[in-house]
């Protein structure tokens, strides 16, 4: 669905050197610190800027030949991108009506109403929640085959993100052969959304794994001194030193769960393996 090849930009000091594929039929997720390349990813990928080198292909098409035609089979959402505040739901129907020939308005209507949308409130005058769900709820609604979407659950509250993340869930179970792109800094969303992560640090990929694997295999061990020393560290991604000892990152829980019984073993989490492998030393 999404090919991505050493995608490689420079703006001052910051360097984006970056490969990743979003495969059909998958969610995949984007993480890493704020100003980490997640967002100048997705604008090289929508053609809002120019990469210095690499290539691009969108459903099989590179980039540079991919056509307004083409872009209507794709649903986007950005951090900082929305309608005008003085618009209501009313007056944005016939609007994605003339720009998308395949929005489903009845679709789309009776998703308004499942959602506590308003048609007659002006957009300004909406939540930070109800402003997110339009967003999404605009992308899903004219039979797009891939989303991209860059922090769609920033700043909602728990019940807003639910409400968000089942929309999600109800796109993909339509078709399987759609796929998402996502990228959020809040972990459960991606473990319970998504098929594989993508790290991205200082403008590269540190690491990419599948969400169920990242979450059976990695785990975080807690050793004091002698039991650190003694310890086989073939298997260790990062450590990091604590007061109690050292804290360290495996993807091989098992080995370490069968050899070393004393030692305290935390299940895998995104955001530990993500402060790990930033803040860790090798």
């Amino acid at each position: 669905m999404l090919k991505i090849e050493q995608l490689q930009k420079k703006f001052g000091t910051f360097s984006l050197d970056c490969s990743m594929e979003v495969k059909p039929g998958c969610v995949t997720g984007l993480v890493g610190q704020n100003g980490a390349g997640k967002s100048t990813t997705f604008k090289a990928v929508l053609g809002l800027i120019s990469p210095d080198s690499g290539t691009i292909h969108i459903l099989g098409k590179d980039l540079r030949q991919f056509g307004a035609r083409d872009k209507q089979t794709l649903g986007v959402v950005l951090s900082d991108s929305g309608f005008s505040g003085c618009l209501t739901v009313k007056d944005i129907i016939p609007i994605l009506g003339s720009l998308y020939p395949a929005f489903d308005k009845a679709f789309f209507r009776s998703q308004l109403q499942k959602f506590g949308l308003p048609q007659d409130k002006k957009i300004k005058e909406f939540s930070t929640g109800m402003k997110a769900k339009l967003k999404v709820l605009t992308a899903i609604s004219h039979k797009a085959r891939l989303l991209i979407l860059d922090e769609p659950t920033a700043g909602l509250d728990v019940v807003a993100r639910d409400e968000l993340l089942e929309m999600l869930r109800e796109y993909m179970e339509q078709d399987e052969n759609r796929s998402i792109l996502i990228s959020s800094h809040i972990s459960g969303d991606l473990e319970s959304l998504c098929d594989d992560i993508y790290m991205i640090h200082q403008g590269k990929i540190i690491l990419h794994e599948d969400t169920d694997v990242l979450l059976d295999r990695y785990a975080l061990l807690k050793a004091d001194p002698g039991q650190f020393a003694r310890m086989d560290k073939q298997y260790l991604l990062r450590f990091r030193k604590e007061s109690y000892g050292c804290s360290c990152l495996t993807d091989q829980k098992q080995f370490y769960m069968e050899n070393y019984p004393d030692l305290v073993i935390e299940k895998g989490t995104i955001d530990n393996v993500i402060t790990m492998m930033i803040r860790g030393e090798n």
